[in-house]
């Protein structure tokens, strides 16, 4: 009789190109995979229902597709360190797998959850999955963790990268024994967002697990990944792949993905072409630079890579705040993107760096209101991406460059040129004329007609007020 082992998933809900999926498999044809729903995530003040909801889709297709190659999924409701050994111990499983992950509450998780397995005489494999080359594998020349991209991105896009694996197969499933033995460790079925008391009702704008993501890498790729260079850049031109959710969650394999990539290229006749595709892999790096950096330096996660921020005196002004949250500064490209991501739970890359320089630089507001605000709303919000983002738009993190002020009439000129983006999400001004639309130059009288805000703060104003607060920090920290 076959041995059982279980797979715990947490970032890697797929059984196709799944590192320790296949290697429990190896072990044994009676691999059965567990989930377990942490209240320690689910209970977070920055928890987004959207994202909840993509991540009970893909249990539920999860569960499906192991049904499918003869096994099952276990889902746990509760606290994993409690639930995980005793289901282990319950069903005398011989090994516990599952692939680590960068994040400091998952770490710590995962060094417990070790130990107590073990405690109960539990076997514990372990590996890296979420990343073509995991923390420590590119360093410096002096073997210390990259500060900066574009060294990172040298180093590692020279680095050979791993084939996807195959789709696990062939698998055994419980005993009606082992299932009596289960008692009501395990939800009968995967609950509702409403069981867990979430509410969304609008429909994902991004593909939702492994069927569809991987149906869209191949979409995006034999037809869009070539123009990506310039298409990226335009929030109202479906140029973007939106598998973010998808890699955040694992729905997708990231050596999947990157061989879509080395095949494209292959078949590529051009360089326009080729420089599309190239760029695609630098934001791939781009994922993995600022998973590096969050687990060589876990303080990120809690304050500013640049200490001297501490010091920044933030403005605060919560009646701005709210108004960002809104999308109703009064800046047409702020605004747009801002109930883009309220409606949809997803937002432009672009876009992101707009909103995250306007609420940092025009509202001078700490980037910590927003990372969490953005935390609360996105299907694909991820912690470091996230913070690292933020800390970019802020000046606050690992960048050669510190000082980028973005000005919204001219990030709206360039990159929304037609208004195409501003008119869809800011309906009440979809009928004024584009040049006023782009620039935010609009009347008061036509606002007032149109029920559109004035503009909170002049930015020409707030980028000289923020200079001065930037000298000032950075003068107090030259004295210190």
């Amino acid at each position: 009789m076959a041995e059982l082992v279980l797979h715990w998933h947490r970032r890697d809900l797929r059984l196709h190109d799944n590192v320790a999926l296949t290697r429990a498999r190896a072990q044994s044809e009676k691999v059965v995979g567990v989930f377990c729903l942490d209240p320690g995530i689910l209970d977070a003040d920055d928890v987004a229902p959207v994202r909840v909801k993509y991540l009970l889709a893909c249990l539920q297709e999860l569960a499906e597709k192991y049904r499918h190659v003869g096994s099952e999924l276990l889902v746990l409701h509760g606290k994993p360190l409690e639930l995980l050994p005793k289901l282990a111990e319950t069903l005398k499983a011989a090994t516990v797998y599952w692939n680590l992950d960068v994040e400091p509450y998952a770490q710590k998780r995962d060094h417990d959850m070790a130990i107590a397995l073990r405690e109960v005489g539990i076997k514990v494999e372990t590996m890296w999955d979420q990343l073509l080359h995991t923390p420590g594998k590119i360093l410096t020349g002096s073997k210390s963790p990259y500060k900066v991209y574009s060294p990172f991105w040298r180093n590692w896009s020279k680095q050979e990268k791993a084939d996807p694996l195959p789709v696990i197969t062939g698998c055994v499933g419980l005993s009606q024994a082992e299932r009596k033995q289960l008692g009501d460790l395990a939800l009968p079925e995967i609950p509702t967002l409403e069981d867990l008391g979430f509410s969304w009702d609008n429909p994902f704008t991004v593909p939702v697990g492994e069927t569809e993501a991987l149906a869209k890498l191949e979409e995006f790729t034999e037809n869009f990944i070539e123009a990506y260079d310039g298409d990226r850049n335009l929030p109202a031109v479906d140029g973007t792949s939106r598998l973010s959710a998808a890699l955040k969650f694992g729905a997708i394999g990231i050596r999947t993905v990157w061989q879509a990539t080395l095949e494209a290229m292959e078949n590529c006749r051009s360089d326009e072409a080729k420089k599309g595709i190239t760029t695609w892999q630098q934001e791939l790096a781009w994922r993995e630079f600022y998973q590096h950096c969050l687990f060589f330096f876990p303080e990120l996660a809690k304050g500013p890579y640049r200490e001297e921020f501490q010091n920044l005196q933030w403005e605060n002004d919560e009646v701005k705040f709210q108004a960002w949250c809104d999308g109703r500064t009064g800046y047409p490209i702020v605004d747009a993107a801002m109930r883009q991501l309220n409606e949809t739970g997803w937002m432009h890359n672009r876009c992101r760096m707009i909103v995250a320089s306007f609420l940092t630089k025009d509202l001078i507001i700490n980037w910590q209101w927003g990372e969490k605000y953005f935390m609360q709303k996105l299907v694909d919000g991820d912690l470091s991406a996230n913070n690292g983002g933020w800390q970019w738009s802020a000046s606050s993190g690992m960048d050669p460059k510190p000082l980028r002020i973005f000005n919204p009439a001219s990030q709206g000129k360039k990159y929304d040129a037609e208004a195409d983006y501003i008119r869809e999400w800011l309906p009440e001004v979809r009928s004024l004329d584009t040049k006023v639309l782009v620039t935010g130059d609009i009347p008061s009288s036509v606002r007032e007609r149109c029920e559109y805000p004035e503009p909170i703060v002049d930015h020409s104003v707030q980028q000289r007020e923020f200079k001065r607060l930037y000298k000032i920090m950075k003068d107090q920290n030259t004295k210190q």
